[in-house]
């Protein structure tokens, strides 16, 4: 009972519930990984979903955000063909419906959930486009797309992703570059921005997670990102937090990720309530749901009061949520419109 009237305490019901940062490969279902593992022949570290998940689930912070990353093996392991890649997409917006969320932006590498089965990176672009229009049409979440490359694997296995997102470019949003920020910095892949921005995608980039607020000053400066992936360290130049707030740039918090990857060392310490009392654009997301052990409604109910995070911080980071969301002035109508309607039947 004291969960539930905090959660109603720290979600404004007269807003949108989004998430701008969620990560496909970080939601996929810890029975549908077994189930998927049966079909084809797969062996994983556990058979059933209690032995399984210290396999995949956090239990606690990690070294880094590299280590944070391994735990995303077994998920991929299980998408052995298209049809996989279908199923959790489709099952990650059917999940988003459970949690309450009117608005998802969902995020993928093609390439990563591609290699370990050499599945052609293009293909599953398109399967993982089948699988979220399904869940749309059929949960009613409005959902974007939202292409990675995959910068650990270098620049050309990254130049050799975009190209299979781009064989996509209509149904994809906006274009990130995700991964081991501290040692692929976002100058390795200015050319392959540029060609995302020709496509007519906006820009996010991970940046300022694993990485000094140098990256996210050049990802906004150079590689044209209107939001960035976590940005904490964007407290470390007093100048760069003057030109995120003039621009209007998105910042893309994730409070328990950012717990787990040791970008901060514990939640007080976590400057998400001092950039929203800067009045700049930051968020409250779920990064890897699964992986975390988290959703949306425990990150604002149970995690963001740890962080410093009031009510009116907390409204004011849904409010972000809806300006900074890669829509257009009519999707974000219609979103307004939809959630209006749902509204009034609840």
């Amino acid at each position: 009972m004291g969960r539930a009237r905090l959660i109603t305490h720290m979600i404004d019901p007269k807003l949108p519930f989004i998430d701008l940062h969620r990560h496909l490969e970080g939601c996929v279902r810890l029975e549908t990984m077994l189930d998927l593992a049966s079909q084809h022949g797969l062996h994983l570290p556990g058979e059933t979903v209690e032995t399984l998940r210290p396999h995949v689930v956090m239990d606690g912070p990690q070294a880094d955000l590299v280590s944070f990353l391994d735990h995303l093996h077994w998920m991929i392991y299980s998408l052995a063909d298209l049809d996989a890649c279908r199923r959790i997409a489709y099952e990650s917006v059917e999940d988003a419906a459970k949690e309450g969320i009117d608005y998802l932006e969902l995020r993928f590498s093609p390439l990563f959930m591609a290699q370990p089965h050499k599945l052609a990176p293009a293909d599953v672009v398109a399967a993982v486009v089948d699988g979220v229009k399904a869940g749309e049409r059929q949960f009613g979440v409005m959902t974007r797309l939202i292409g990675i490359m995959s910068r650990t694997y270098g620049p050309k296995s990254c130049q050799r992703e975009l190209e299979a997102l781009l064989a996509h470019r209509h149904e994809l949003r906006a274009l990130d570059l995700a991964g081991d920020e501290a040692r692929w910095p976002g100058e390795l892949f200015h050319n392959h921005f540029r060609l995302g921005r020709d496509a007519g995608w906006q820009i996010t980039v991970h940046a300022g997670e694993a990485g000094g607020a140098a990256n996210v000053r050049y990802a906004i400066e150079q590689l044209g990102a209107t939001r960035i992936g976590h940005g904490i360290r964007a407290t470390e130049d007093p100048e760069l937090l003057d030109i995120i707030r003039e621009r209007g740039i998105g910042l893309e918090i994730n409070l328990t990720s950012n717990l787990q990857t040791n970008t901060v060392s514990s939640l007080d310490r976590h400057p998400i309530a001092y950039f929203l009392d800067q009045e700049l654009l930051a968020t409250i997301n779920t990064d890897d749901p699964i992986i975390s052990g988290i959703d949306l409604r425990h990150e604002f109910a149970n995690v963001a009061p740890l962080a410093g995070v009031t009510p009116t911080h907390a409204r004011r980071a849904q409010e972000n949520a809806l300006t900074t969301a890669f829509l257009s002035g009519t999707e974000r109508s219609e979103l307004i419109t939809r959630f209006a309607n749902k509204a009034a039947v609840t």
